[in-house]
């Protein structure tokens, strides 16, 4: 039996793009939206991570735009003491579930189809029953082109050999208590959430060895993920990055400044950083992460056995008895760039640096305010997903050209003032006596640091071919 469905939008995926995009459409129109997703329930890949999992931005400016994540408290206690408070994995799940229950099903204008594939020739099946729907859309929206994996998903891309025990994180709090010695393989925001995990449960450092492939650089989390209460702190911080590239006269001179203002830390001074994932530490999550004494910088895991880890350089002894934890997921791979709006397809993409919940909600917005899609497209330039330390730059290159564009365009400037989970920008108000002057200062700092941070690249790719 198949069943036909007309509707305004057909979304492919409600993880927390998905139902970013799909918040705006709406909250702005009349529109109607027909959701597909293969889970069982809305959030993405957030319904197959590991259980200590937390957000490394703060819930006050993550989800969906019309409904509150948390409760917009600071954290009075741990690690991220001073910060805004970090949901759980458990609790985003909960909230997109709340959302579609309690905002998107109760409109009237959202069916939601889940445990469903989308197939190449626009048909959707039930991946329980076999049923199939055809949906007749005015427009499609793939909101799983930017997707998210974590270990629990796939295999090791290592070889466990010799009856040795490797598990994703999912498996550690239950496991830990049968071991004493854990080595935690991947250097990424997994890797350091896994080690924070058995640090916090009383693990000894000395007990865990860090497979740390590539180091890479850190956000400080109170720098740039604090919220509407830190805005002055954010603006002082983006100021500060750009005056670093204006003054520096290289790649590596410009990291140096950016490090002596903390806006980014490195694991061991004297390591420098190949790596960049947007993942954020604070002070205080970074000293008990330097507290860990095994740090293995020999390259990627081949094999792991019991007391023993090959790698691309070597042989590292380990106890006999050691759980290995795989945390060496690419959660974020590379994808080609896209043009967002390309006739009745509309492919969400980050628009932001290191914000893929936040884009697909400006990308909804625009959406639903303008018509015309080169316009749309100039208003939606993708940022490149970061992996290597230069990234860095070239991410900073496209936002700092994607605001310049951005406040050109009423529409986009009242939701940012206005706009829940866009909690990093401060309130443009232009015609303020003295927010004015401001943004306007910041406007003429971006046009001069965007060419020069354009040739810092390039005089990099110079002496490196050299």
């Amino acid at each position: 039996m198949t069943q036909t469905i007309d509707t305004d939008y057909l979304v492919i995926g409600a993880g927390g793009m998905g139902m970013a995009f799909v918040d705006e459409i709406i909250t702005q129109t009349s529109a109607t939206v027909t959701i597909v997703d293969r889970n069982h329930r809305p959030g993405g890949h957030w319904n197959d991570a590991y259980p200590f999992v937390r957000l490394h931005q703060t819930s006050t400016c993550y989800g969906v735009n019309s409904t509150p994540l948390g409760n917009g408290t600071i954290d009075q206690v741990g690690w991220n003491k001073g910060c805004y408070e970090l949901a759980s994995g458990s609790e985003v799940v909960a909230y997109f579930d709340q959302v579609m229950r309690q905002r998107f099903l109760p409109s009237g204008r959202v069916k939601y189809l889940p445990m469903c594939d989308y197939r190449d020739d626009g048909s959707v099946v039930s991946r329980v029953n076999g049923n199939s729907y055809e949906i007749r859309a005015r427009k499609v929206v793939d909101a799983t082109y930017i997707n998210v994996t974590v270990p629990s998903q796939r295999p090791p891309k290592f070889k466990v050999e010799g009856g040795a025990v490797c598990v994703p994180p999912n498996s550690v709090p239950k496991l830990a208590p049968e071991y004493s010695k854990f080595a935690v393989v991947g250097s990424g925001k997994t890797g350091i959430d896994t080690c924070l995990f058995l640090l916090e449960m009383g693990v000894a450092p000395a007990d865990i060895t860090w497979v740390m492939p590539n180091d890479a650089w850190l956000f400080d989390r109170f720098t740039v993920n604090p919220g509407r209460k830190f805005t002055d702190i954010i603006t002082a911080g983006r100021v500060e990055v750009l005056k670093a590239a204006l003054a520096a006269d290289s790649v590596d001179d410009f990291f140096q400044r950016v490090v002596a203002c903390d806006q980014l830390f490195q694991f061991d001074p004297k390591v420098k950083p190949t790596n960049w994932r947007c993942a954020t530490v604070t002070k205080l999550e970074l000293e008990q992460l330097r507290s860990i004494p095994n740090i293995v910088r020999m390259g990627h895991v081949d094999a792991v056995a019991p007391g023993e880890m090959r790698l691309k350089k070597g042989v590292y002894k380990t106890a006999p008895k050691t759980l290995y934890i795989d945390c060496a997921a690419d959660g974020l791979k590379n994808r080609p760039e896209k043009k967002v709006f390309d006739g009745n397809r509309i492919t969400l993409q980050t628009v932001r640096m290191c914000q893929q919940v936040y884009s697909a909600g400006y990308i909804g917005n625009v959406e639903a305010n303008l018509t015309d899609e080169a316009r749309k497209n100039d208003l939606c330039r993708p940022v490149p997903l970061p992996h290597a330390a230069n990234d860095y730059l070239r991410c900073a290159i496209q936002d700092s050209q994607n605001m310049l564009i951005w406040l050109t365009e009423p529409s986009v400037v009242k939701w940012i003032n206005e706009s829940r989970i866009d909690l990093f920008s401060p309130i443009f108000d232009f015609e303020c006596p003295i927010m004015g002057p401001q943004i306007q200062a910041m406007g003429e700092l971006l046009n001069l640091a965007i060419p020069k941070m354009r040739q810092l690249l390039e005089d990099e790719k110079v002496t490196a071919a050299a």
